[in-house]
């Protein structure tokens, strides 16, 4: 029988895939070079996706504190702090928030914190909203119901979020990668029902009302966004 991970080692595990292995792949990803058909699909998912998340949000978010939990190379927290938000930018790779800094621009530049670290992490302060794009899909539903309760006394509104969805395709990929374990694979995701994430939020503690908001499928990029909200 394979152990459950904890949170904290599936945690390095993601830090030490996208700060050492997939940097460049994940830097190409998310600019404007060609790529390959398949990861084409995944840079438009990931486009929908973030305009889905966005839209939970005012369209002005001038004297707010946005959590961009997961920020990668930086694209959600560009959009934020053009609407007026003063955001703070944390990606468990320093790798990935190095091109983030780089790729923000200078007019943006005052209104963004960058670091590196655990988005969980208490010493980052209270937010008004808090947006976690594909940074919480590795994790068990008891490590998400923990993460959800950790953040919801530190949030005033919202916690916007994107799970891997229960589908057949992906409760089958999930299974061969139980039964194969390899040392080197990449962070495997999680397939999550929502109703079981807000149970175990519920049991963590946290205060709440869990919402599906809609899941993108195209090609090899399947997420659902989910919002909790206080």
């Amino acid at each position: 029988m394979v152990a459950t991970p904890t949170y904290g080692a599936t945690r390095d595990r993601v830090e030490h895939y996208f700060d050492r292995t997939a940097t460049q792949t994940w830097e190409r990803l998310t600019s404007d070079a060609p790529v390959s058909g398949i990861r084409q699909t995944v840079r438009e998912g990931r486009d929908r996706m973030r305009a889905i998340m966005l839209s939970r949000l005012p369209d002005d978010l001038t004297g707010k504190r946005v959590l961009d939990a997961g920020c990668g190379t930086g694209a959600m927290t560009e959009e934020l702090a053009r609407r007026g938000a003063e955001v703070v930018a944390i990606d468990i790779s320093p790798a990935l928030v190095e091109i983030a800094a780089k790729r923000l621009p200078a007019d943006l530049a005052d209104q963004v914190t960058f670091t590196s670290g655990d988005m969980l992490s208490a010493d980052l302060g209270s937010f008004d909203h808090v947006m976690a794009m594909d940074s919480m899909i590795y994790y068990t539903a008891d490590d998400l119901g923990q993460a959800l309760a950790s953040l919801c006394p530190r949030v005033r509104s919202s916690i916007v979020f994107t799970v891997a969805p229960r589908t057949p395709f992906l409760m089958a990929f999930f299974g061969v990668g139980k039964l194969f374990p390899r040392s080197d694979r990449s962070p495997t995701m999680i397939p999550h029902a929502p109703a079981k994430l807000a149970r175990m939020a519920a049991r963590h503690g946290a205060t709440g009302t869990m919402t599906e908001v809609e899941r993108v499928s195209r090609g090899f990029y399947i997420s659902t966004c989910l919002e909790y909200a206080r």
